[in-house]
């Protein structure tokens, strides 16, 4: 069962939990993975190599429907988390009480597929979803729970487990051992029904509100501004250079 008591001092997954073999931080990776669960093929993942070059930009297909930030955990990351959910409420959002549906991690090395389904779970990828899929099902029974009780579904979820173990060996690199400590950590931006940006982050108290959007999509400007150019920005100027990240687009497919 999942841990009822949250830790937000350590929000990590404590050594006795489940693990699970780390994704690899791959757009093809994560579309096998969705689409084994039941994302239809027409959406899928793809890398976005510039959020300020316009040519570079122009090559990820659009709209894009979620972001998933992939970054090192930082000192000046975890001194940032811990300030800003200081004075925050452990959320207990469900059903139609939550304008997003938000997973707390409790499987190590599981933040890329929390990541994953934060982007598939929100936003228009609802609706790409298999009717009668593992997917459709998975979502469908976690929305009216609270988030103690819908991290014991992700838990205890044997489809998700599968795709998940299948979708971590299809990787170019040697995967690392599902009890090794990974430095790296993914959040997710979406943009909900009514134009807010939320950060998604299975580490923190509960979704965050980053601000009102446009009609736009999340890689639009301002977007970007109130999401991952912030969040560099806020690094950067911490550690005193360039913080090393990739990002990952959930979009139409190419073919």
């Amino acid at each position: 069962m999942a841990d009822a008591k949250i830790n937000t001092s350590n929000p990590d997954v404590p050594k006795t939990r489940k693990a699970f073999v780390p994704l690899e931080n791959n757009p093809e990776v994560m579309s096998s993975l969705v689409h084994k669960l039941g994302l239809s093929p027409t959406l899928c993942f793809h890398d976005v190599f510039s959020i300020d070059d316009p040519e570079l930009l122009a090559f990820v297909p659009r709209p894009a429907t979620a972001l998933l930030l992939v970054f090192p955990v930082s000192n000046s990351y975890e001194t940032h988390r811990l300030k800003e959910d200081a004075d925050k409420e452990v959320y207990e959002g469900k059903g139609t009480s939550e304008p997003v549906v938000w997973y707390k991690q409790t499987i190590r090395n599981a933040c890329g597929l929390i990541g994953i389904l934060h982007a598939v779970s929100n936003g228009s990828a609802k609706d790409f979803i298999t009717p009668g899929s593992d997917l459709q099902k998975l979502i469908q029974d976690a929305y009216p729970l609270a988030p103690v009780e819908r991290a014991d579904l992700l838990y205890n979820s044997q489809a998700l487990e599968s795709a998940h173990h299948s979708a971590a060996s299809q990787g170019q690199s040697n995967a690392p051992d599902a009890q090794d400590d990974i430095d790296l950590h993914y959040v997710c931006f979406v943009k909900d029904e009514t134009n807010n940006l939320w950060e998604m982050d299975g580490r923190r108290k509960g979704p965050i509100n980053r601000g009102q959007l446009d009609a736009d999509d999340v890689l639009s400007e301002k977007a970007l501004d109130l999401g991952v150019r912030l969040f560099l920005k806020r690094e950067a100027e911490a550690g005193g250079g360039e913080l090393r990240f990739s990002l990952i687009s959930l979009a139409p497919s190419l073919d």
